[in-house]
């Protein structure tokens, strides 16, 4: 009988396990590897579709904003065509109560765009513009309200234009600066009703003042607390700007 010695003995190679085939084997699985790679690329793809919808400009949010614009003639010819200041009353506080409706919808069925984040603003801001200029002509508010109401707008938004000129970020809209246009946007409304000679006229314009009291202190409070926000918006529109040229190209 031959005795096996160690030296003949046959090395069979153990496959180290990392190496063994698994359960996942021949499912398209490359591993932990394959896998990371495979959710990585969900990732990008992901992202990519998340950045391209928001490079959407027809989205219902905006549709809504839309017509709401296109509202504007309506009410200048209700306030002044038709004398009706009824009218032209409600129709401004149903612009002014329909505001949320588009940023709820873009906030909760993925309708969030670029061009949104600019426009509702911007309609929402033209919009109060309009029906106060249309409500001082036909003095149905009183002047100095007006006034420092229309004074806060333009400083606001000729703030807001000018700093995106530079390159700066918009600033979001505060709780504080909502809830001042909110209260606003039902105040003059409630003066122009009143200033059509009804019943309850005296009682409108006291409810009016109730609600154009906290909008305007709301509003210049907001107003305020963007002065710092701009100011980091504009040093990191900066700093990107100078790290831009600063790259080789």
């Amino acid at each position: 009988m031959r005795v096996v010695r160690p030296r003949d003995r046959i090395l069979i190679p153990v496959p180290a396990p990392e190496d063994r085939p698994g359960p996942d084997s021949g499912r398209g699985d490359a591993g932990p590897e394959g896998g990371a790679a495979d959710v990585g690329a969900a990732d990008v793809d992901a992202a990519d579709d998340a950045e391209a919808g928001l490079d959407r400009i027809l989205t219902v949010p905006n549709v809504i904003t839309l017509m709401r614009l296109l509202c504007l003639p309506l009410y200048w010819y209700l306030l002044f065509g038709a004398n009706n200041r009824v009218g032209a009353a409600v129709l401004l506080a149903v612009l002014g109560a329909t505001d949320w409706i588009d940023g709820y919808i873009a906030r909760n069925f993925n309708q969030v765009s670029n061009f949104g984040k600019s426009f509702d603003p911007t309609a929402d801001r033209l919009l109060f513009f309009v029906g106060i200029v249309g409500i001082m002509v036909a003095q149905a508010a009183p002047l100095g309200l007006c006034i420092v109401v229309l004074v806060r707008e333009v400083l606001v938004g000729g703030t807001t234009v000018i700093i995106t000129a530079m390159g700066s970020k918009p600033v979001a809209v505060t709780w504080y600066g909502k809830a001042g246009t909110f209260s606003l946007m039902f105040a003059f409304p409630i003066f122009l009703g009143a200033s059509a000679d009804l019943a309850i006229s005296p009682v409108l314009t006291v409810i009016a003042w109730g609600w154009a009291i906290p909008g305007v202190v709301l509003s210049y409070y907001a107003a305020f607390r963007y002065i710092p926000l701009w100011r980091v918006n504009l040093r990191e529109a900066r700093d990107r700007k100078a790290a831009e040229q600063a790259t080789p190209a």
